[in-house]
């Protein structure tokens, strides 16, 4: 959830790509800050476009004012066609080159992570964007050499017009360096004095948001925002939102990378959690023919056991059996000595008493 400028609230959802909007419209841009920054003056009337004419709320000291209830509502689908167009992983060039507007162009850029042109519009940039993307290689490389020091080993004169050429790549090739295909939209400001950048873009099939003014010609312009293209304050502000547009597109597209893997890793303890009852159902239809298998072997076994124990207490039976008679048989013996022995001692009292 983000709040944007204090007034209400929206919240993007990554697996749909749509955005939630709550508590009324969301006011990314107010009335206040538009009047402040000078946005509603337009040109002198003798200077107008009529083509502008239904975006010129009246007439003031010979300046034409524009209407910004129209401004906030065509900047507020602007602001959500860029939001989505990069939640999406489309990417955007900020196209500027008037002096004025120059640094706004690249700190608003640099911040926001986009690609932007802010000296000179090289003629097929996005309808030969090849032979452009080797001038950008071509660039780099001189970087590089500076950097490693191989420069120095070289001429002074082949060294400095070296240098001499970097720094014309730089200079209009810097704030292009990252971008390796064409851009999904483009943000002008001025489209009169940007001509050739939006006559490529109209080619090569590229959304363009721009900043109009009383005299130039909104046909071209798939997203125009009526306003001042001149006031560094005006250009600044609409510039700034534009880059907060992107940061918050930016932000939803890591949401919903971040949120893919872990629904799949919530998924995945359900899934387990299923095979673990199906294993545990499988094994239990497999141990139950198992313990009926197990009585029964143990039954059999039992029936197996009986007669052998008999067998072996009869054999027991038979194998005690000598053995008391042999243990009675002395006993037998002994006593019969013994009669024997008192016989014996009968005859001699008897053979004394003769005597």
């Amino acid at each position: 959830m983000r709040w944007i400028a204090g007034i209400t609230a929206f919240r993007y959802t990554p697996s749909l790509r749509v955005w939630d909007i709550w508590e009324g419209d969301v006011d990314v841009l107010t009335m206040k800050e538009l009047l402040e920054t000078g946005v509603h003056f337009g040109h002198r009337t003798r200077k107008w476009n009529p083509k502008m004419a239904r975006y010129i709320f009246t007439e003031r000291k010979g300046i034409h004012i524009i209407d910004l209830e129209q401004t906030v509502d065509l900047f507020r689908k602007a602001y959500y066609f860029v939001r989505d167009t990069v939640a999406n992983g489309g990417e955007i060039v900020f196209v500027g080159t008037k002096k004025q507007v120059q640094s706004t162009i690249a700190e608003e850029a640099q911040r926001c992570g986009a690609h932007y042109v802010n000296r000179r519009w090289l003629g097929g940039t996005l309808t030969n964007f090849g032979t452009v993307k080797l001038s950008i290689e071509t660039m780099k490389k001189m970087e590089a050499m500076i950097e490693d020091g191989t420069i120095e080993h070289m001429p002074n004169k082949e060294a400095s017009r070296l240098r001499r050429r970097l720094a014309k790549l730089q200079r209009n090739l810097d704030g292009l360096r990252n971008m390796e295909k064409k851009p999904a939209m483009m943000f002008v400001i001025d489209p009169d004095s940007e001509d050739i950048a939006v006559h490529e873009a109209n080619l090569a099939g590229v959304p363009i948001i721009a900043i109009v003014d009383t005299n130039c010609d909104p046909d071209p312009i798939d997203f125009l925002i009526p306003g001042n293209d001149d006031a560094i304050k005006a250009t600044k502000l609409i510039t700034a939102r534009i880059a907060d547009a992107v940061l918050e597109g930016r932000e939803g597209r890591q949401d919903a990378v971040e949120t893919a893997p872990t629904s799949a890793d919530a998924d995945a303890p359900d899934e387990e959690e299923g095979d673990a009852e199906a294993d545990a159902e499988y094994a239990t239809e497999d141990e139950a023919p198992k313990t009926e298998d197990v009585t029964e072997d143990a039954s059999d076994a039992a029936e197996e056991e009986e007669p052998a124990k008999v067998e072996a207490d009869e054999a027991d039976a038979e194998e005690s059996a000598p053995d008391d008679v042999d243990e009675d048989e002395p006993e037998e013996e002994q006593g019969e000595e013994e009669d024997d022995q008192s016989s014996e001692d009968d005859e001699e009292e008897d053979s004394d008493d003769d005597d």
